[in-house]
């Protein structure tokens, strides 16, 4: 095949967890985003089961404002020293880098894929497995729903 029968990527969607095989998607992301000139955008998705997220701090187990407050903060720092080893990934790529986090209430699937249709993604790379460590699972649940219903190619790397 030539080469110029083949689409070009002008953005990269990286979703991280702080996972091995996500900062392993980051560094493939690095890699193809140099190769086409792309912008790699990483994304941590924050999920919250019913809209709710319990903050093991809080001593009557009740939700306050604060409390989701803290832990969204909390959340954020963490996915901030995600996105510091990203950067030093791609420091010597000389790419665009954006990183962004966003929190849902359905799905972390579904999260990433509207992301990725509202932002006009060209190509999603995910890792094949991330935190839940569900070893028995050969491919982990959120890589197996984006790549069964990305708009983009998936790249699912191990």
């Amino acid at each position: 095949m030539n080469n110029h029968n083949y689409k070009k990527f002008t953005k990269i969607l990286v979703p991280i967890d702080g996972s091995t095989n996500s900062m392993k998607a980051a560094e493939y992301g690095a890699d193809i985003a140099q190769i086409y000139g792309s912008e790699m955008v990483v994304l941590h998705v924050l999920f919250s089961h019913s809209g709710f997220a319990f903050h093991t701090e809080t001593v009557t187990g009740t939700i306050t404002t604060s409390s989701l407050d803290d832990l969204n903060t909390e959340a954020k720092n963490e996915a901030e020293k995600w996105f510091n080893q990203v950067n030093k990934i791609t420091e010597r790529t000389k790419i665009k880098v954006k990183s962004e986090v966003v929190l849902t209430v359905i799905s972390i699937v579904e999260a990433i894929l509207s992301y990725a249709e509202k932002e006009g993604i060209d190509l999603i790379i995910v890792g094949s497995k991330g935190r839940s460590g569900w070893k028995k699972l050969i491919l982990g649940s959120v890589a197996s729903g984006i790549s069964t219903y990305a708009h983009c190619p998936v790249l699912i790397v191990k």
